[in-house]
């Protein structure tokens, strides 16, 4: 009796066990049905950035005239037609939403919605035929980047970032080195002949001194280098929103911290800092 008492519990707690992970299948089935938060945009903004890259290839196999901007850098007919061509692409997905575009897309939003453009990121390298350049498009949804997209084309390189979901590169995860020592860590600097103007310029040549290595080729490859693990800071001394918006969210997404140089974390304060945490101390050394 105690025997069958015995196989009769066991039956039970067998049949329990498999009602729990029935349960437990069918709640990971319903996860994995369930649609990623801003998946839609993120799928626009590839296939926007996709396109714009190709037609961007197709441009820097021709002799182009870079046209010289108010502020000097320069642009061409390749950043103006890239920048349609994802503006197009977009609205048409998402009528409702704002726009602001390195290169004049300038559009109010109603929604708290707006995209940040920068057809051909790296346009000097662009026009030299180097490699070095990138199609960027983010999302800011009420002043904060959820989502954005690195195409850099020439190197068949595709990189995005979701808030909270990680970040990629041609869909295979990505994430910061895990160096901390600035003897062993590459550094990136970009615009070294513009930082004159902050108080820490002086000291700047002597503080890369300590770096294992230091190199610059450019904003939208140093940054995806230290998001990729390849580099370990990236100084950048100049920049606008549309060069920071998804930069700043892949790089975070990797594991990467960013600042401004006043100590804010902002797309818009017109310049940036991002390393792997390790080097955290190091980066106040020199901003103070």
């Amino acid at each position: 009796m105690q025997s069958g008492g015995f196989l009769q519990d066991l039956v039970q707690r067998a049949w329990r066990h498999r009602d729990q992970c029935n349960i437990s299948v069918r709640r990971n089935r319903k996860d994995r049905m369930k649609p990623m938060r801003w998946e839609k945009e993120l799928q626009v903004a590839r296939s926007a950035a996709m396109h714009a890259g190709d037609l961007a290839r197709g441009y820097q196999g021709r002799e182009l005239k870079p046209e010289s901007k108010p502020d000097l850098s320069p642009v061409t007919v390749a950043d103006r037609e890239c920048e349609k061509l994802i503006a197009a692409e977009i609205l048409a997905a998402f009528p409702d939403d704002g726009l602001l575009g390195e290169e004049g897309a300038d559009r109010p939003s109603n929604n708290g919605r707006k995209w940040i453009l920068d057809p051909i990121d790296g346009t000097r390298d662009f026009v030299r035929g180097l490699p070095f350049w990138a199609v960027l498009i983010g999302l800011e949804v009420d002043g904060e980047v959820v989502a954005g997209v690195t195409n850099m084309a020439a190197q068949n390189k595709m990189y995005h970032a979701v808030k909270g979901k990680g970040a990629f590169c041609n869909d295979q995860p990505i994430s910061v080195s895990g160096i901390h020592s600035p003897s062993d860590a590459l550094a990136c600097v970009n615009g070294i002949n513009n930082v004159t103007e902050y108080p820490w310029a002086n000291k700047l040549l002597p503080w890369l001194d300590q770096f294992w290595a230091v190199r610059s080729l450019g904003g939208c490859m140093d940054a995806m280098m230290l998001a990729s693990g390849h580099a370990e800071l990236w100084l950048e001394a100049h920049a606008k929103a549309w060069d920071l918006a998804p930069l700043k969210l892949i790089l975070e997404e990797s594991g990467a911290r960013f600042c401004n140089f006043d100590g804010g974390s902002s797309i818009y304060g017109g310049n940036g800092m991002a390393f792997v945490p390790g080097l955290e101390n190091a980066v106040k050394d020199l901003l103070g």
